[in-house]
């Protein structure tokens, strides 16, 4: 008698169907960051719609509100103050050289208001509150608190995500408005007392080139820079890879992104700005 053959064990079929599907190529390397990039905006598109929807956490807002002011408001004025200083003695030099110094404080004043005020305010608020509000949601990430708010059917975003990115927004509003009033009374005092100007041709340069518009784009700026720290913050927060050490390399990433938005999009505005609303007298 001849010897039974083997009998093979049956094979699920999901498995061999796996077996002669054709293997998929895993996605390039260089697709990572275009995925990352459109994660960003999801983000930012599903905060915006949450914003709207209730219940709103006003308590969180609130303790969030404290936490990112408590933390920007002396920082911000402390480094307002050589910043404006910087301005005026620079702008101070070029007009003395080009015989052009009673718009000395017109220059120096639009350059804090328009440009150096919402960076100074966003960078600080990206530096400070941003790796904060990074290293909570990563810590809450990696504990898997945001899952288990998921499986009882709380949303995340709306509940840990939205309270932050207001806070942010709201603080740089009003940062802004407290670092362009300093950063103007150090570029005042240093063009007076160190540059020898007189007061009365400061203030009248700045009157006959400022333009109410002039505040508008500085609190515009603000509002979308503190928008763009919240929603980076956030999204690497809620990203983080490789456990504890994770986090810490989302905060630095969180930091360098917001730094590099933010100038591309100042850029932006800048020009945009200069496009649309016409210099004074011109």
């Amino acid at each position: 008698m001849t010897a039974p053959l083997p009998v093979r064990p049956p094979v699920p079929a999901a498995e061999e169907a796996r077996a002669q599907a054709p293997k998929q190529r895993r996605p390039s390397r260089l697709l990572a960051p275009l995925r990352q990039t459109g994660q960003l905006f999801a983000l930012a598109l599903a905060v915006g719609r949450a914003i709207f929807r209730r219940p709103f956490q006003v308590r969180e807002f609130i303790e969030q509100f404290w936490f990112v002011a408590s933390v920007t408001i002396l920082p911000a004025a402390l480094v307002s103050i050589p910043f404006g200083a910087v301005i005026a003695l620079q702008v101070g030099s070029l007009t003395e050289q080009l015989g052009a110094q009673s718009f000395t404080g017109g220059a120096s004043v639009l350059a804090v208001i328009q440009q150096a005020s919402p960076l100074i305010v966003a960078l600080l608020i990206a530096g400070a509150a941003g790796s904060a509000i990074c290293a909570d949601l990563g810590s809450r990430k990696i504990r898997e608190e945001l899952d288990a708010m998921e499986v009882m059917g709380v949303s995340p975003i709306q509940r840990l995500v939205v309270p932050r990115v207001l806070a942010t927004m709201f603080v740089a509003v009003l940062l802004n408005g407290l670092v362009s009033v300093v950063g103007t009374l150090g570029g005042y005092f240093f063009n007076v007392i160190m540059q020898d100007g007189t007061p009365g041709a400061y203030l009248a340069s700045f009157s006959a080139l400022a333009q109410l518009p002039d505040l508008y784009i500085g609190e515009l700026k603000a509002l979308i820079f503190g928008f763009i720290a919240g929603i980076v913050a956030a999204y690497r927060g809620l990203n983080p890879r490789g456990g504890p050490k994770g986090v810490g390399d989302a905060v630095n990433q969180s930091v360098v992104i917001t730094f590099m938005l933010l100038f591309a999009v100042n850029m932006v505005l800048t020009a945009i700005y200069l496009q649309i609303v016409p210099a004074k007298g011109g």
